[in-house]
């Protein structure tokens, strides 16, 4: 990604086609600063390459690295050993903020923000791995590893850990309420149907401790309360 967002032809990072936006181009977005913040709130990112010919989109915990996001499977895994490669993934996190109802059916839709990155991604050895590990645990709980025991010799023998170097990447958002045809409103016999938007919260119940928890045991920091970044702006 270059350090000034969108290139002169407006094709996304470094002109970079692959992350240019073509259906609804005014609700694009391509700086670091947008990317960046999108792929820190959420918790579950979708990353999708092609193995033997057969597309698959899988379901990924997540950290990030300044340019680079971590990703961490079994060492037996076929996508982990397949990303190693080099092959061309394309990784995908959104983060659901309204569903918006309008007076026709054909103009539903949903209020999103959504980054789509294009990158490949290279293994890392022993003790950038273990780094990455720690970005990645205190991703989705901040603070965490100053409380929980680090991987053992064994487990770390046993996990692939990558940084997927991001190559280019596009946000795209809408905000706001349903946009309906001039032909709906007025004196249209559509006119009176309820339209408008059902905003979308993601709220983190109390923590529930485990039966090896022991009894009066306080949460510890990071859940004292668990937030993500940027969640309050939803």
């Amino acid at each position: 990604m270059t350090a000034e967002g969108v290139s002169a032809s407006g094709r996304g990072p470094g002109g970079d086609p692959r992350a240019e936006l073509r259906r609804h181009p005014e609700r694009a977005r391509y700086g670091r600063e947008a990317v960046y913040a999108i792929l820190d709130e959420g918790l579950v990112a979708h990353v999708g390459l092609v193995v033997d010919g057969q597309p698959f989109v899988i379901p990924m915990a997540y950290g990030r690295d300044g340019d680079e996001l971590l990703l961490h499977g079994s060492v037996a895994s076929r996508l982990q050993r397949r990303l190693a490669t080099g092959a061309p993934a394309c990784v995908t996190v959104t983060l659901l903020d309204g569903v918006v109802l309008a007076r026709s059916q054909f103009n539903h839709s949903m209020n999103y923000r959504s980054v789509v990155v294009f990158g490949t991604a290279t293994r890392l050895g022993d003790e950038p791995a273990c780094r990455a590990l720690a970005r990645i645990v205190d991703h989705i709980v901040p603070g965490r590893t100053r409380e929980a025991r680090p991987p053992s010799p064994t487990e770390a023998r046993q996990t692939s850990v990558l940084a997927l170097r991001i190559e280019a990447a596009s946000v795209k958002c809408r905000s706001g309420p349903p946009v309906d045809d001039q032909d709906d409103l007025g004196s249209s016999p559509w006119a009176g149907v309820w339209a408008g938007t059902v905003p979308v919260t993601t709220e983190f119940g109390a923590p529930e401790p485990d039966s090896g928890t022991g009894p009066g045991a306080a949460p510890p920091a990071s859940l004292t309360p668990y937030r993500r970044p940027g969640a309050a702006r939803t």
